[in-house]
């Protein structure tokens, strides 16, 4: 019965722990769009892994973030304050996976 429990402990913490992550990456990343730097990734070049857009579509892309940019409404207070919140949610979810590596491996804490 014991190790029952003790299976879902692991499981509930494994799955707020992913929430968690996903959830403020989420964030971060629909804050750093707010603020006005939309990220554009020009994907690498994979053989049948994924469809490969042409330098065409790059720049289309590229130009649909710098036109969404320009049509932000947020005042450049509210950008700043909206680019501080994004790095913030990064941070705190590079700190989370830090914190699961520590508590996975037992060199690191003396276990």
């Amino acid at each position: 019965m014991i190790d029952w429990i003790d299976f879902v402990i692991v499981l509930v913490a494994a799955l707020t722990g992913t929430v968690l992550v996903v959830g403020f990456y989420a964030l971060g990343l629909k804050m750093l769009v707010r603020a006005g730097r939309v990220p554009v990734v020009s994907p690498a070049t994979f053989t049948d892994a994924i469809t490969v857009l042409t330098a065409a579509e790059i720049k289309s892309a590229a130009k649909k973030a710098a036109k969404a940019a320009r049509k932000n409404p947020l005042t450049p207070g509210q950008k700043r304050i909206a680019l501080v919140a994004a790095y913030t949610c990064f941070t705190i979810c590079g700190l989370a996976i830090l914190y699961g590596i520590y508590l996975i491996v037992p060199a690191l804490h003396g276990g």
